[in-house]
């Protein structure tokens, strides 16, 4: 649904996008993190033809955002970081004035603006004008006028910013409703949030993209392989000889357990696959008791800190 080939953009001096590519599919909510001045407001913006790529190329539903910008703008719908409403028109009012924008047939536009009502929850602030209104209900609205035209894309930069507790977790449930039916994009600085509504991530540091793939994917990447916690009941020399005949391990740590008659070994493997039904059945076949065994994962903060702080 959105594929980008070496885009690049320069501001002056500044590389602000360093030949980036990544593809996103069809009905995926993807998560662009980075910290700020990664370039990821610039990579959104040439998508959605706002500004042109100084090289590179973007498709999005099989449009090129340089040479088919129009039929691109029809394909989107734009969430920018500043939610530029017009604050002295009513809700209504201005769903209304978008949805002519977009050339919605004036015979669907109050059944559109209906179903926009109910999608984003806007009933209680019908009858308002936009600028009486709270941060999260001004960002249902942005929300609504960029769903207006029913687009195969959403495109959101930080959706949840200034929001309180409460109106965070309603836009990432409205974010994951959404993303049942279309293709969705944003950028977040609240990681816990990206983690609980994408299950695709791409992480950009100074204009280029420094991991993608869901979060345990990039666990092992940030870790250098994927961590295994084991806890056994055996001879602890016998276990360690044999995990350092495993080629697929990288490197393992031991320590007793409380009551000295277990031992718990944090094992990291080569690369990114699992282990466990190697070490399960290791354990199995040497007659030892396992107690415990489990994949462990790095926080989306920590792998994020790892991956922009390694490439700064």
């Amino acid at each position: 649904m959105i594929e980008a080939e070496n885009l690049t953009k320069r501001f002056g001096a500044t590389l602000a996008v360093d030949t980036i590519s990544f593809t996103v599919n069809k009905g995926e909510i993807v998560g662009l993190l980075g910290p700020n001045g990664a370039g990821k407001t610039t990579t959104m913006r040439i998508l959605t033809c706002y500004l042109a790529a100084d090289s590179g190329t973007a498709t999005i539903a099989g449009k090129n955002v340089f040479t088919q910008s129009l039929e691109v703008r029809r394909s989107i719908g734009y969430l920018p970081e500043n939610n530029p409403l017009y604050t002295e028109m009513g809700v209504v009012d201005y769903l209304k004035f978008i949805a002519q924008i977009r050339h919605i047939p004036r015979k669907k536009i109050n059944p559109q603006i209906k179903k926009m009502v109910e999608v984003c929850g806007l009933e209680p602030v019908l009858n308002k004008k936009i600028d009486e209104l709270s941060k999260g209900f001004r960002q249902r609205v942005g929300l609504a006028q960029a769903m207006i035209h029913n687009p195969e894309v959403l495109i959101l930069d930080e959706p949840t910013v200034g929001l309180d507790p409460n109106q965070i977790v309603e836009i990432r449930e409205l974010i994951k409703r959404l993303g049942a039916e279309k293709t969705v994009i944003l950028s977040s600085h609240i990681l816990p949030e990206v983690s609980a509504t994408c299950k695709k991530i791409i992480i950009m540091n100074r204009g280029r993209i420094v991991a993608s793939g869901n979060p345990e994917e990039m666990s092992g990447r940030a870790r250098g392989g994927g961590v295994v916690t084991m806890v056994v009941r055996g001879p602890v020399e016998q276990i360690k000889d044999r995990l350092n005949a495993f080629k697929k391990i990288k490197n393992f740590t031991v320590q007793k357990t409380e009551g000295n008659d277990r031992s718990r070994f944090e094992i990291i493997s080569n690369g990114e696959e699992t282990i466990n039904e190697d070490l399960f059945r290791m354990v199995a076949e040497n007659g030892w008791v396992l107690s415990e065994l489990h994949q462990e994962a790095l926080s989306l903060e920590d792998v994020f800190q790892q991956l922009t702080l390694k490439e700064s």
